[in-house]
């Protein structure tokens, strides 16, 4: 059985765990949204075109999802450094993980705001609705059930790069796996946190999918 120390131990991972994960995904969506909205209506089919403004956003977002994450990790060290002090911990792991998150949120609001009617957006055109209330009240709306479901994928993702920052100085479940499992070769105390991981995993998963259906106007 494990001590009453180890399972303080899990419980503080598991509280930093919620901590990076929900944090950068809210700060991934405020940086995330626009830029996938921007990315959608600046296309040659949004509704209002602009090569040269995509071209710049598809660029930059397709050059920081190539890098990979934990060497992403060590690259922004000393921007980590700079805005919170030290390039270790819970806080200071949200850093990197907003800068991975961001772009990918931004690609999912993209296809979602893509799939919507084009239809309903000429609609909306024709009664002489500003580019302002298309976005807001007809893309958005429209893609609401979409945007859900890529939220839950996002904060899935987010969960597991913040149990990579485990193995350079991160917090949360992935540190106590890498310094238990790995480095003293614990594994029960490695398969708890595997099992914690998928459960929290799990339970996004439920919550978002619920919460899409139950928008989801088509049912």
């Amino acid at each position: 059985m494990f001590s009453s120390e180890v399972i303080q131990m899990l419980i503080t991972g598991v509280g930093e765990t919620l901590y990076m994960t929900l944090v950068s995904t809210l700060l991934g969506y405020i940086i995330g949204l626009p830029l996938g909205v921007l990315l959608a209506v600046s296309d040659r089919e949004g509704i209002r075109p602009n090569g040269i403004l995509y071209k710049a956003l598809d660029f930059i977002s397709n050059i920081i999802r190539s890098i990979p994450f934990l060497i992403l990790l060590i690259l922004v060290i000393p921007f980590t450094r700079m805005l919170v002090g030290k390039s270790y911990g819970s806080t200071a792991t949200i850093v990197p993980l907003v800068i991975a998150a961001a772009p990918f949120i931004a690609r999912m609001v993209e296809a979602s705001i893509n799939e919507v009617d084009k239809g309903v957006i000429e609609a909306a055109k024709s009664m002489g609705a500003s580019n302002w209330i298309i976005i807001t009240k007809v893309l958005l709306v429209e893609a609401r059930t979409s945007l859900i479901s890529g939220a839950t994928i996002a904060t899935g993702t987010i969960l597991g790069y913040s149990a990579m920052a485990g193995s350079v100085g991160g917090g949360g479940l992935g540190a106590i796996a890498i310094r238990y499992g790995y480095n003293r070769y614990e594994t029960d105390i490695m398969l708890v946190t595997v099992i914690l991981l998928i459960v929290l995993v799990q339970v996004f998963q439920t919550v978002g999918m619920k919460t899409s259906t139950r928008l989801d106007r088509r049912k």
